[in-house]
């Protein structure tokens, strides 16, 4: 019977998970050999004291899956007394025993003399032996994926915070950023206003003002398409705006200047 085991939400560090959980099971006693490792997949033999198998480890959605298929020592035939056992032979003592219907007592010396029921005893207890050994590295081996999964959660908790610290960051730039340009945007503003107050009050009174008018109606344009990026958070684009504004506002007030003296 397979043994699967499923680590949970480590999967987008899958390279990191074959490699560490290869790791631990080396340094735990394991042999690891015959890998064939991919980018999602990953199979390998493996050998824990007397017991061996394959292990397969694949991406399943935001998980990695872990099966292990043991090939178990069968130490009912080693530890079993193979000749000394006849009629029903070993197999039906074994078969007798794991069908549960007898005890251990009963089903060997049902089969056999005493002279082979020491064998068979032995048998039933490489029997135990081996399925114990079985359950021994599984357990070894839910131990190391547990391991492994708590380091790399570990790593993508940090990630996920970095991410987070990030994010905190740009929105307190993007806050600095936004004070900063409303604070220009207002200044502006409030010059572009003034000069065509002092346009409209030049011309009312005499004064030649078409080239002061144009350079006020060209700053005033350039203030409105800084405050569309401003609108849009498109910055990289507001401050070279509001300077081209304000030099506008000042050929203005020079071309107003200029006519006034004029006149």
């Amino acid at each position: 019977m397979p043994f699967i085991y499923f680590s949970q939400g480590v999967s987008s560090l899958y390279p990191d998970f074959t490699e560490r959980l290869m790791s631990h099971l080396a340094l735990k006693g394991t042999e690891i050999t015959q890998e064939s490792l991919g980018e999602t997949t990953a199979q390998m033999h493996v050998k824990h004291t007397d017991e061996q198998g394959h292990l397969d480890i694949t991406v399943l959605n935001e998980n990695v899956k872990i099966t292990y298929a043991v090939e178990r020592v069968h130490k009912e035939i080693s530890k079993g007394v193979m000749g000394a056992i006849a009629g029903a032979g070993l197999g039906g003592v074994i078969g007798n025993i794991f069908r549960k219907d007898q005890s251990p007592g009963d089903a060997i010396t049902g089969a056999i003399g005493g002279a082979a029921a020491g064998g068979a005893y032995e048998a039933y207890q490489g029997w135990e032996e081996s399925k114990n050994e079985r359950t021994e590295f599984a357990a070894v081996l839910a131990e190391t994926i547990k391991e492994v999964e708590d380091e790399l959660q570990y790593i993508i908790q940090g990630q996920r915070e970095a991410i987070q610290e990030r994010g905190r960051q740009k929105i307190e730039e993007d806050s600095a950023k936004d004070d900063e340009y409303r604070g220009m945007l207002e200044d502006l503003c409030g010059q572009v206003l003034a000069v065509q107050e002092e346009v409209e009050m030049a011309k009312c009174e005499g004064s030649n003002v078409i080239k002061a008018k144009g350079r006020i109606d060209r700053a005033e344009s350039l203030y409105k398409e800084a405050q569309a990026s401003f609108d849009k958070k498109d910055y990289a684009t507001i401050k070279p705006k509001i300077t081209a504004s304000r030099n506008m506002v000042e050929k203005a007030r020079e071309a107003l200047s200029e006519s006034q003296n004029a006149g």
